[in-house]
């Protein structure tokens, strides 16, 4: 793990970043940065110099004798035929058609664009947001504004993104207003389609940010700074919860058990090589 930790010591010197903005004078977090990136080294290549050489993650160790996409290599454990993950990949396609034509709750009237979900079929993790932000709304795309570049710096930390084994959506596809919680009406009328993207994308576990997710997929009523990082399932799917990467900027207090709940997510997608996580939830 002395890896990933440097490399989530990153990850939070980026937050800072993008917490101050880009026109502060970020020197001091550069050279904290470059130390880091200096001992990342050290701890992968004990005894040589300092100059900095690309680590190659597990996981793209893995994709390169991986099959292709829905081979055994990414998730493991379940149906691999390719008329099954062409014919997914089509109900996820027309999926996403039906969510941006949706008019199932008031949001749907203030919306730019819903915003269906992104990433890979088969992920080694699904994240499961809130609900889009005023970026997310412009773009249709989820989690590409601020929070969502965090999120993507938290995922790398531990050898994840969504370009290769993750896939990202939210509980409610439409922006609401002044980026509030989505209300219960909202997100009663959205979780048919979280549901079914599960089932379409088929991840090996999940991890919720905020609140919200962890009790539309758990039922859980108590909050999450009592239950992150607990041990969950969505059916028999492991499920982990964290903070979501906007409240961590506003309260960088909450980084360190970010970064504790990350592990959680590398532990257990590490403690069976075959794909499938043990049973029993520790929340």
């Amino acid at each position: 793990m002395k890896r990933y930790e440097a490399l989530y010591e990153i990850t939070c010197a980026a937050g800072d970043i993008l917490l101050g903005g880009l026109r502060r004078d970020h020197s001091s977090l550069t050279e904290r940065v470059s130390s880091l990136m200096e001992r990342m080294d050290a701890d992968d290549h004990p005894g040589e110099g300092k100059t900095l050489a690309a680590p190659v993650s597990a996981t793209a160790a893995a994709a390169a004798s991986a099959p292709e996409e829905g081979g055994a290599g990414e998730s493991g454990g379940l149906s691999r035929d390719p008329r099954d993950i062409g014919e997914r990949r089509e109900r996820l396609a027309a999926l996403e058609v039906e969510v941006r034509r949706c008019s199932r709750c008031a949001l749907s009237l203030g919306r730019t664009l819903a915003v269906a979900g992104e990433g890979v079929l088969d992920p080694l993790v699904m994240v499961v947001g809130e609900g889009p932000g005023r970026e997310e709304d412009l773009q249709g795309r989820p989690f590409v504004g601020r929070a969502g570049q965090y999120l993507d710096k938290w995922l790398a930390a531990i050898d994840l993104s969504r370009e290769t084994n993750v896939y990202i959506t939210n509980i409610v596809k439409c922006r609401p207003p002044e980026n509030r919680d989505p209300q219960p009406g909202e997100s009663d009328a959205c979780a048919p389609w979280l549901h079914e993207q599960i089932a379409l994308v088929r991840p090996r576990l999940i991890l919720t940010l905020g609140r919200i997710s962890l009790r539309i997929l758990t039922g859980s009523t108590r909050g999450i700074t009592s239950l992150h990082g607990s041990r969950f399932r969505y059916r028999d799917i492991p499920l982990v919860p964290t903070f979501h990467p906007s409240a961590v900027l506003r309260n960088p207090d909450w980084r360190r058990p970010v970064w504790e709940d990350l592990k959680e997510v590398r532990r257990w997608l590490d403690e069976d090589p075959s794909g499938v996580a043990p049973p029993g939830p520790r929340g």
